[in-house]
């Protein structure tokens, strides 16, 4: 598949993998639990960072507030992701939002702790700066994308990457039940303009769609469309 997905994913999952055991279990040992019910922000746009969060269960949106009021997501962050560190180790507030997209379990850890934790664990602050470079390259491409692929092109793109996100290892499938209007901000466009795409796709047969949820039925032709 010429279509690079790897561009357009952020790798924060790897940071405390990559640790070894001891190190790992010392860095969630200073983990609080969390919970954030569906819609509930878990920290917002200028708003001062107190520390970091993972994902143990559930789904959040990172996304930014245009001047119209208009949002543009520009992640999804699942299970085992660990967010809210650019600003925290850049000393700046919040320059968007994360909120969850249902009832989410997380793991908080304060600035303190962060602060000792990249100075006891050697490792720690290479990954953290891997990190970002990457994430850096990741929106890059997703501005690119925006700007240059047709509609239709952009909406199969990320109903692909939409679809690595909703993988469920128990059932061995993808639903991908995301609000309409997070998906029309996800690819650009207006809510309508994305539900007319959507049953266009569904009367190619290239998706399923069951009330909220979204299912592709051809995955082939879906990334030979996002290819175009």
């Amino acid at each position: 598949m010429s279509l690079e997905i790897n561009s357009l994913r952020f790798y924060s999952d790897k940071i405390l993998s990559s640790l070894a055991k001891e190190e790992r279990l010392y860095f969630l040992k200073h983990a609080k639990r969390l919970f954030f019910k569906k819609g509930k922000l878990i920290f917002y746009e200028k708003g001062i960072p107190t520390g970091l969060f993972l994902i143990k269960k559930g789904k959040a949106k990172i996304y930014k507030t245009g001047v119209y009021g208009k949002d543009q997501i520009f992640y999804i962050y699942i299970k085992g992701d660990l967010f809210g560190y650019h600003a925290l180790l850049a000393n700046e507030h919040y320059e968007d939002s994360c909120e969850a997209l249902e009832d989410c379990e997380v793991l908080f850890i304060n600035k303190t702790d962060i602060d000792h934790l990249l100075e006891t664990i050697e490792n720690l602050k290479l990954l953290f700066i891997q990190n970002i470079s990457h994430e850096f390259g990741v929106l890059v491409n997703t501005i690119t994308i925006l700007a240059q692929k047709p509609l239709r092109a952009r909406l199969a793109l990320y109903l692909i990457i939409l679809n690595e996100r909703y993988y469920d290892e128990g059932t061995q499938k993808s639903e991908i039940i995301l609000p309409r209007e997070d998906l029309a901000n996800i690819i650009g466009t207006a809510r309508e303009s994305l539900g007319r795409l959507l049953k266009e796709f569904k009367e190619e047969k290239l998706i399923t769609i069951n009330k909220r949820s979204i299912e592709i039925s051809n995955l082939k032709k879906i990334i030979i469309l996002a290819n175009t």
